[in-house]
């Protein structure tokens, strides 16, 4: 919990840190209404802080504001898990463990993840014998890094999987050696853009090629990686889908393709003349993740949109405008890949309240017969 302060508190961010934070007490029912103005303001519910944009103009603009009321803290700073040295023996386990997963089919990105983590278990464990090591060992192990380098949740569970996996597919150990606990994982609900917001961002680029590749994640709903992986062939006008091959957990799916779309795919096609995937390189090849993150964050930018947000939530905006059109959550799992309906379900936590989307019970009370008509014959 936070503690009590008779100030406004402004913590210092680093240099290459996003966004300015700034805690505004309760009380401070003004300054909170000016800060407010400030473009890009935006307020943390779970931190309970407000942040700006990190700008040097923005910073003096703050402290401009609220002068004498205005405290400057500076963040501790989280210790880093230092850089693992691999020895000879760490080099034969990760090699193994890399040649196991490359065999199961491991995606490149899951193989690196978890060659990370399992070199820092390994370092920990050097001096032992690996397949000796207990599972109340692992767990202390799991308790060091989340006590001395404050691990987050997603790197607790990261770290444990990477473990897993060395254990049960490369060592070939049993799978209840693997019951570890995990912690408790936190629902956070997706970002998610208005309508507006998303009709700015897909149409600012002037770029024909940029602007189909974000109409296009909007309008199917695709990852970014999907979206560097299709080929022309996987276009399918004729039959009025897209064909999603290798996406996620190595499943091919069926999504969305809007006639809108197919118009701007055509003319890209017709100025850029890709020769095999949809979207290529200037020196051929499939075009880069990185390359589709800039080309979304100049969008957001000089459309002043949400800073917050990243070309995936184009995605859960797709999800979020389609249930707010009513439409059957199975579709819209099986346009995303979702394997499991509950990940889907997730998009129904988003959904606008107000007293359009839902009727208040208040409103049956007063429309009922004891409320109403009872009332006016009483009269």
């Amino acid at each position: 919990m936070r503690e009590k302060s008779s100030h406004i508190i402004l913590y210092q961010p680093q240099p290459n840190a996003n966004r300015i934070k700034v805690y505004i007490p309760y009380a401070f029912t003004q300054e909170r209404k000016q800060f407010k103005k400030i473009n890009s303001s935006f307020y943390h519910p779970q931190q309970r802080l407000w942040s700006v944009v990190n700008t040097s103009k923005n910073l003096e603009r703050i402290k401009s504001l609220f002068k004498d009321k205005l405290q400057v803290k500076t963040p501790h700073k989280k210790p880093k898990i230092p850089v693992v040295e691999h020895t000879p023996k760490i080099e034969k386990a990760l090699a193994e463990n890399k040649q196991t997963m490359v065999l199961k089919g491991f995606s490149p990105s899951t193989i690196r993840t978890y060659q990370g983590s399992l070199a820092q278990f390994l370092k920990y464990f050097e001096s032992k014998e690996y397949k000796e090591i207990s599972k109340e060992q692992i767990e202390d192990f799991i308790y060091h890094l989340i006590s001395k380098y404050k691990i987050s949740e997603n790197k607790q569970n990261t770290m444990i999987n990477a473990i897993k996996c060395y254990y049960e597919h490369t060592l070939g150990m049993p799978r209840e050696y693997y019951q570890i606990t995990r912690p408790k994982r936190s629902v956070n609900l997706p970002n998610v853009l208005s309508v507006e917001e998303v009709a700015a961002i897909i149409n600012q680029p002037k770029n024909i090629k940029h602007k189909a590749i974000l109409h296009l994640i909007y309008s199917a709903g695709l990852r970014v990686s999907e979206v560097t992986r299709l080929r022309l062939t996987d276009i399918r006008s004729d039959q009025g889908f897209i064909l999603v091959k290798d996406s996620k957990g190595k499943k091919d799916r069926h999504t969305i393709l809007s006639p809108y779309l197919l118009k701007i795919l055509r003319k890209y096609y017709k100025a850029h003349r890709p020769a095999y995937w949809l979207f290529e390189g200037q020196e051929g090849g499939r075009y880069s993740v990185r390359s589709i993150q800039n080309i979304y964050r100049r969008a957001v930018k000089e459309t002043k949109s949400n800073p917050w947000s990243t070309p995936h939530t184009l995605r859960h905006s797709f999800a979020t405008h389609l249930m707010q059109k009513g439409v059957n959550i199975r579709y819209i799992q099986s346009a995303l890949g979702h394997s499991n309906i509950k990940t889907t379900e997730v998009y129904t936590k988003v959904l606008g309240i107000n007293n359009k989307t839902l009727r208040s019970p208040l409103d049956n009370l007063y429309e009922s017969f004891i409320f109403g008509s009872n009332k006016n014959k009483k009269d």
